[in-house]
């Protein structure tokens, strides 16, 4: 392989927006493409040649970008690590950023978003995507927020999985933690968000942009 070549390893478990990726960072004839369809995958690959840029999604089958995102930068700090994703709530976008990310795509943006943040990515500068304000990462002074924000970055993870329909055993499995440490988890999410039911966790999660509707 071409040593000039950025190396990129590109996560989604969809065939078809991996193939759409993958021609459009090609086309420039600098970046040299690895795919990987879940979080396990990506992070195995990662471990057997590290990636110049990976570039992940938030919504992965079991374990998410997110954990991906914290597994690859507890590995090596200084993996160059980018999200793309339809989520692009103020709040993702800061917490994705405050885990280490070094830019965010919405898939909302313009298609050359994803190169120029691959090459921003591999030169060190941070990147967010041109639909998106720079606003964002300093908004949301409400309460609700601020109780989003006394989420630690496990909490955070777990309170997607259980909006997501999860229960404390699958985020428990996923996350490699054992039942107790998840329970106790959960509990510590819905006081810190203050819901007393799983309807009211989803409802926060829609509310805020976490995750889509149906």
């Amino acid at each position: 392989m071409n040593r000039d070549l950025i190396r990129v390893l590109l996560v989604d478990d969809h065939p078809v927006v991996r193939a759409g990726y993958r021609r459009l960072l090609e086309q420039g004839g600098d970046m040299a493409i690895d795919e990987a369809g879940s979080a396990e995958q990506a992070y195995a690959a990662f471990v057997r040649q590290p990636a110049d840029v990976c570039v992940t999604d938030l919504s992965l089958p079991g374990t998410g970008g997110l954990e991906l995102l914290h597994r690859i930068r507890a590995r090596d700090d200084k993996a160059r690590v980018l999200v793309f994703s339809m989520y692009d709530s103020a709040h993702l976008v800061r917490r994705t950023f405050d885990a280490g990310a070094c830019g965010f795509v919405s898939k909302q943006a313009a298609p050359e978003d994803m190169v120029a943040a691959v090459r921003a990515a591999h030169a060190g500068r941070r990147f967010l995507s041109a639909n998106l304000s720079r606003h964002l990462l300093h908004a949301g002074a409400d309460d609700e927020s601020r109780c989003l924000d006394s989420l630690s970055q496990r909490e955070f993870e777990v309170f997607r999985l259980l909006a997501q329909g999860r229960s404390a055993a699958d985020c428990a499995q996923l996350l490699n933690i054992s039942q107790k440490t998840a329970a106790n988890i959960q509990t510590r999410v819905k006081a810190k968000l203050n819901v007393s039911t799983s309807a009211a966790l989803v409802h926060l999660a829609l509310r805020r942009g976490i995750i889509a509707p149906g």
